[in-house]
């Protein structure tokens, strides 16, 4: 196992310093599920929800999220992120909705972070929109689906 970084010789948490880093091109993407009733669901598919569109209004906080990673996270760089992307697909045979984030950038760090930021932060959403006529959803499985650039390569999760 390789050393934290986020850890100094004094056992102190700070900010890596990827100043010497070479800028490679990175992507990550993550994805979250929120299991919900049938009835829940088909009330966000069919449009009716009293709240609005409840996926736009998710990927609108999801691509919010992962540009402000750095602000909600302790110790994350600030990146110029220059691709967030977020699908979201109803799956009404397990009464779920799989929230998939995509964040791309051409820097010194990865964006492993600000991807599963994007997809919490959509399913948090989808609960905050949907939480009036169900309390007992559930977000759930929220992890990292692949990463790609950077000295430690790539990672495909199984």
């Amino acid at each position: 196992m390789t050393q934290f970084t986020h850890i100094n010789q004094n056992g102190e948490a700070n900010m890596v310093d990827v100043s010497m880093k070479q800028e490679t091109v990175r992507e990550a993407r993550a994805e979250a599920f929120i299991r919900m009733n049938p009835e829940t669901l088909q009330m966000i598919i069919s449009g009716n929800h009293h709240k609005g569109d409840v996926f736009a209004t998710a990927r609108i906080a999801g691509i919010q999220a992962a540009k402000r990673t750095w602000d909600l996270i302790p110790l994350c760089h600030p990146l110029m992120l220059s691709k967030v992307e977020i699908s979201l697909e109803a799956l009404p045979e397990t009464n779920q909705v799989r929230i998939e984030s995509i964040c791309k950038l051409t820097g010194k760090t990865g964006v492993e972070m600000e991807a599963l930021t994007a997809a919490s932060v959509a399913a948090l959403t989808i609960y905050d929109m949907c939480k009036a006529v169900q309390k007992d959803m559930v977000i759930e499985q929220v992890r990292l689906l692949s990463k790609s650039g950077g000295k430690s390569g790539d990672f495909v999760a199984k």
